[in-house]
């Protein structure tokens, strides 16, 4: 009776992947969760900002003008009597597309060169290492900055400054997770069959690479979520009046004595929003750890 049971119990186990091993540990990281849940509702509350915001965020009224919280205007009003509250829902949409538009140009320029110059080697890795030295030399905002003012102020030119002020990490990533890779046996015998470089580099080496990228995406993600507030604030991001936390931030510097909750609430949204990429980052790194339990 026993030896059945036990043989029903393993013929009843699912099969375990790796994707779901992933899952499982990720799930067993409660910072992680809180993360994922918070990066989620971030998300669905930008995506839904029509629907959600009480007002019209570019809407202006003199009649409440710097009007502290209130169950009309939950988080206040601004300098101009708009709601605080929808201008920050708003300006979760600048916020999150520069992140992940401009990590998207970092991964979509950096892999394919740090794969390149980590699997071919030569002239080509030495020339792509020192001009990605040459920009890791720089301090990451002052970079930025320097890019965004020779584009132009407007959310588009911040977002490619970001995305090419943030290549140079994807590139020594995926170039150093090659080096790893292309020694290993199974490398050696996809070349020993005659498959091209561009096919081992796409079936054989991309796929092992992937968990680290979308390790250093989600912390990016974070990173690029200050670098655009930092440009906004400056100018040179989000240009008046749509909304976006930087530029708040920027007005409410005018008014800290007088109405504290300008600078409060989107401070307050940078601050989580980018606490929980990092949590959420931090997680996908253990998760994705093959050692881990």
């Amino acid at each position: 009776m026993s030896a059945v049971t036990v043989d029903q119990t393993a013929g009843a186990a699912p099969h375990d992947g790796p994707a779901r091993r992933a899952v499982r540990r990720l799930m067993k990281r409660r910072a992680a969760v809180f993360g994922l849940v918070v990066v989620v509702a971030m998300v669905l509350m930008a995506l839904f900002a029509p629907w959600l915001a009480p007002f019209d965020p570019l809407a202006t009224s003199f009649a409440t003008v710097r009007k502290a919280p209130s169950a009309s205007h939950w988080f206040g009003t601004d300098e101009v009597g708009r709601d605080l509250l929808s201008r920050v829902i708003w300006g979760g949409r600048a916020s999150l597309a520069a992140g992940v538009i401009s990590v998207s140009i970092a991964v979509g320029v950096g892999v394919p060169l740090g794969m390149v110059a980590g699997y071919v080697g030569g002239a080509v890795d030495a020339v792509l290492s020192r001009i990605t030295d040459a920009m890791l030399a720089i301090p990451f905002l002052i970079l930025a900055i320097a890019l965004a003012a020779f584009l132009g102020p407007s959310l588009s030119n911040a977002m490619i400054a970001i995305g090419i002020t943030a290549t140079p990490i994807f590139v020594r990533l995926a170039r150093g997770q090659v080096l790893t890779v292309r020694a290993e046996e199974y490398i050696e015998a996809a070349r020993a069959v005659g498959n091209p470089p561009p096919r081992i580099l796409l079936r054989h080496i991309l796929p092992n690479i992937l968990p680290p990228v979308i390790v250093q995406a989600t912390l990016a993600i974070a990173a690029a979520i200050i670098a655009e507030a930092s440009l906004s604030f400056l100018g040179l991001g989000q240009q008046p009046p749509a909304p976006s936390w930087g530029s708040m931030l920027n007005t409410a510097q005018r008014f800290l004595t007088q109405a504290p909750w300008m600078a409060i609430y989107p401070g307050l949204a940078i601050f989580v929003t980018v606490l929980a990429f990092n949590l959420l980052g931090d997680g996908l790194r253990d998760a994705l750890d093959p050692r881990s339990t």
